[in-house]
């Protein structure tokens, strides 16, 4: 159903948690209360609040690992009610979830999940002097219930942008206190951000006629401030809190096809990484721990997630998926993502440390 914009999504307290014991009706473990008002940037935000969880399948698995001691999972699926797709990428340390869902009209839609509540979140075209609502994805929230993501513009809206769904077209966005702006290097006509620190800082990469040559690794602070790295076809996506260790990922394009890699930096220094056994390698998010989410593609063909830890790689791999993606983790090692179902339905998921349940 229809309603007002929240000024704020809700922040939390850092010990914070979700509980796989309290999913059946819905992920409802925060500890959020929302705040309903209006947008203060000249359009509401295209809310649909109260729709409950629909029952969700959980398992408990032990995955394999190149440690001595594998970590084991609880997982569930996340399907917001009545969409064609659903995906997850971001997860605040208080729980709260974000991603985005297709309606049955195929029109992508931004949304968070906290309290066992979906409310939908949709960039309002009014923030580029147009009418209604955009395509929205929301890919990364912090502690204050800061949201990043991207939205897509219809051709002849901005500088570049001709043709349906072309990278010009796709611009980030930041979501503060109920007030959009948008998120691009100066200079340059598209961006995409992932994450967001709970300093402000907002991690992701711009780019312009293309999502390879053009695309490079970029951070802004809260203060607008931007730096960028000199890796081509490279994207920024998460860091610590304190900023101190970057992670993203980048295609080698001296490669033919190009082959993609994760990263790390940590004091300015760049060092590409592969899971082992792997032809393709992501990095996604990282924690305060300094644990790293990502995706992989093994020499068979076949998607996975995984985990890097001090201890070494662990699959992530939803119950009878095809595929696995792991896209986003809190501090307590929670972990978003997408997974593919044998009938090729794409869903979010919510993987919990077995112990911390």
């Amino acid at each position: 159903m229809p309603g007002k914009a929240p000024t704020n999504v809700p922040a939390e307290a850092e010990e914070g948690f979700p509980s796989i014991a309290q999913i059946p009706g819905g992920v409802s473990a925060t500890r959020n209360n929302f705040a309903f008002g209006e947008n203060h940037n000249g359009g509401n935000i295209m809310m649909r609040i109260g729709l409950r969880c629909p029952v969700i399948v959980f398992a408990l698995l032990a995955l394999a690992d190149s440690s001595a001691q594998a970590q084991r999972y609880k997982y569930a699926s996340i399907d917001y009610p009545n969409a064609t797709r659903t995906r997850t990428f971001g997860i605040s340390p208080g729980g709260v979830i974000v991603g985005d869902y297709r309606d049955s009209s195929n029109v992508p839609h931004g949304f968070f999940l906290s309290r066992g509540r979906y409310v939908t979140v949709d960039v309002p075209g009014s923030l580029i002097g147009l009418p209604g609502a955009l395509p929205t994805n929301l890919k990364g929230i912090n502690p204050a219930g800061d949201i990043v993501g991207i939205y897509v513009a219809p051709p002849g809206s901005s500088a570049g942008c001709t043709i349906a769904g072309a990278p010009p077209c796709i611009k980030g966005f930041l979501l503060h206190r109920g007030t959009f702006s948008t998120v691009l290097f100066p200079g340059h006509e598209g961006s995409n951000p992932k994450g967001i620190t709970p300093d402000g800082t907002i991690y992701g990469c711009y780019h312009d006629a293309d999502s390879m040559a053009t695309m490079f690794g970029l951070a802004r602070t809260a203060s607008g401030e931007f730096t960028s790295i000199d890796v081509p076809a490279s994207m920024h996506t998460g860091a610590t809190p304190d900023g101190s260790t970057i992670v993203g990922l980048y295609s080698d394009l001296t490669m033919m096809p190009p082959v993609t890699h994760g990263y790390v930096i940590q004091q300015g220094n760049f060092q590409s990484f592969d899971v082992p056994g792997s032809k393709f390698t992501e990095a996604w998010d990282i924690n305060r721990r300094g644990s790293i989410v990502g995706e992989f593609q093994d020499l068979a063909g076949v998607f996975h997630g995984f985990l890097r830890t001090d201890d070494g790689y662990t699959s992530i791999d939803f119950p009878a998926a095809i595929g696995t993606h792991a896209l986003g983790i809190n501090r307590r090692g929670a972990i978003v993502g997408q997974y593919t179902d044998t009938k090729n339905v794409t869903h979010g998921f919510l993987a919990v440390p077995a112990e911390d349940d």
